[in-house]
Parts: structure tokens; C-alpha cells; sequence
């Protein structure tokens, strides 16, 4: 089903209530932080169950849930930056570790800033070309191939005690794939930082940390457009909703992620993507869902 326009915003969500919203905060929540793409899940599920499109409103605001989980879930390292960047530079002490870290994760940051703005017209306008299925199909399989490329060609020893500005930059620049739905924010840095070959919970831990100032600049700027378009309460209420939902289940998601990792690796997300790709392609070719 189409989606609904609130001032030029895609803000289907607020025609699907509190219980859907609530199962879309769910999805919405694991699939953020997990590398597997969470606008290609936004899509998928309302389609299947035959629901509206939620809209990128909706999954660009989910952005402050994904952050809220990863703030919380990494404490102590969000805590040891800021404090600890601040405190360095206070007494000059331009090589502390925290300081340079922080440094880096703002450079790390500016391109995606400048790619967001520069594609924000077409990425949250209604009906956008770029939240087509086909699309997202496409994405979700070029990106299953670049995870396993990192599998194979990586050698996970590195960690974050390590890490220097090349790093940083490698990591930020693979960021502005989340830009394309289908790609998967978590899934283009973690990608990334495989093949600087850091251990794969590390990671992990880089990316989120990295992608926090693009999490919540996405998150926050998405808030002040819906409050300039005016949303009524029942869309504030709604998406309230759907925001303690998806944080709790965003928290979930990490600890799910870290586990895999250290036990495992990126291979179950690689086949889940990779298939899921072909299936939007072949649903979307047969007409089983409407692109």
C-alpha cells in the first residue's frame, strides 16, 4: 500500500496505530543494529502482511532508539570519549587516546553529513525511487557479496587499541552506503572494518561507536522535520511508542550481534542477506509484492 504525505514527509506510520507500530518498533529495533538492513525489513513486513508503508519518517526518527541502545549498551567506552576527550583537551593533551578517537570520529563523520544532505531530497520524499523493492533487493545482495569478500580476505587481529585515522576514515566512507536502503548502516561498517582487518567484535564495537554522531544527526533531524510539519499528537504519541520499543529491542540486538561474532561470524548474515535479496527480486518479477 502507498504511503501517506504529511507536508512532503513520508508519515504512513501514523495510519497504522499503536499494535503495528509496536511490531514494526520490534523489527525495526533488531534490524537497525544488525547488519541485514533495516529499511529493507520496513518494506518486507508491512508488504507480506499487508499493512501500509510505515514510511522513511518513521525509520529515519528510529534512528534516536538505535542510538539511545548503543549510548547505553556502550557506556563505559561513549563515557571514556567524551569525558575523556574533554579532560585531555582541557589540559592540552592532544595525544591522549580518547581525544584522537573522538577527533577521528568526527572527521570519520563529515561524509556522510555531506552525502545526507545531498541525496535528503530524494531519500525521505515520498514514494521515493530509492525504497523500491527492486532496489532494496539489489543492495541486500551486493552487500551479502562485500560481507563475504571481508570473510574471506580479512585477517581478523586487530582491535580498537589500534586503530588509527586511516581506520576511521576507511569506516567513515563505507558509512555512506547506509545511505541506500537496502545496504544496512551496521552491515556497510562492519564491512569495512573487517577488511581493516580488526577482530570481528571489535568490529563491531568501531562501527557503532563511529556511527554514533551519524545516528543521531539522521535521528534528531528527522524529529525537527516532522515537528516542522507539524505532527499531531497522535503521530508524536505513536512514534513515542514505537521508540521505547525498538530501543529495547536495539539493546537486544547488540548483545545478540556481539555473541555471534565472538562465536562465530558474519557468514549466517551473509546467507540471510544474499537470500533475502534473491526473494525480493523474484517476488517483485512475479508480482507477489508490489515494488
Amino acid at each position: 500500500m502507498a504511503s501517506a504525505c504529511t507536508q512532503g514527509l513520508d508519515t504512513g506510520f501514523i495510519a497504522l496505530g499503536y499494535a503495528k507500530v509496536g511490531v514494526l518498533g520490534v523489527v525495526q529495533g533488531i534490524t537497525e543494529l544488525l547488519p541485514i538492513s533495516s529499511t529493507a525489513h520496513m518494506r518486507i513486513v508491512p508488504a507480506l502482511l499487508g499493512w501500509q508503508d510505515p514510511g522513511s519518517a518513521f525509520s529515519a526518527a528510529m534512528q534516536v532508539a538505535a542510538l539511545a541502545a548503543v549510548i547505553s549498551y556502550f557506556w563505559t567506552d561513549v563515557r571514556g570519549l567524551v569525558f575523556g576527550s574533554l579532560q585531555a583537551a582541557a589540559r592540552r593533551d592532544f595525544g591522549n587516546w580518547n581525544f584522537r578517537f573522538a577527533v577521528w570520529i568526527v572527521f570519520a563523520t563529515i561524509p556522510i553529513i555531506v552525502a545526507g544532505i545531498l541525496l535528503s531530497p530524494v531519500l525521505n520524499a515520498c514514494n521515493s525511487p530509492l525504497r523500491t523493492l527492486t532496489v532494496i533487493g539489489i543492495s541486500c545482495i551486493v552487500m551479502a557479496l562485500l560481507l563475504a569478500l571481508a570473510e574471506f580476505y580479512s585477517r581478523p587481529k586487530r582491535t580498537l587499541d589500534h586503530a588509527t585515522l586511516k581506520d576511521a576514515m576507511v569506516i567513515g566512507m563505507a558509512q555512506i552506503g547506509a545511505l541506500i536502503p537496502g545496504v544496512s548502516r551496521s552491515g556497510s561498517t562492519l564491512t569495512g572494518a573487517l577488511f581493516r582487518d580488526f577482530r570481528r567484535e571489535e568490529a563491531a564495537r568501531f562501527s557503532f561507536l563511529l556511527g554514533l554522531p551519524a545516528i543521531a544527526a539522521a535521528g534528531l533531524k528527522e524529529m525537527w522535520e516532522l515537528h516542522k510539519a507539524h505532527l499531531d499528537a497522535q503521530g508524536w504519541s505513536i512514534l513515542a511508542f514505537g521508540l521505547v520499543i525498538a530501543s529495547i529491542s536495539a539493546f537486544a540486538a547488540i548483545w545478540g550481534l556481539l555473541r555471534i561474532l565472538e562465536r562465530f561470524s558474519t557468514w549466517p548474515f551473509v546467507v540471510y542477506r544474499g537470500l533475502m535479496g534473491v526473494f525480493l527480486l523474484v517476488a517483485v518479477y512475479l508480482g507477489w509484492l508490489q515494488n
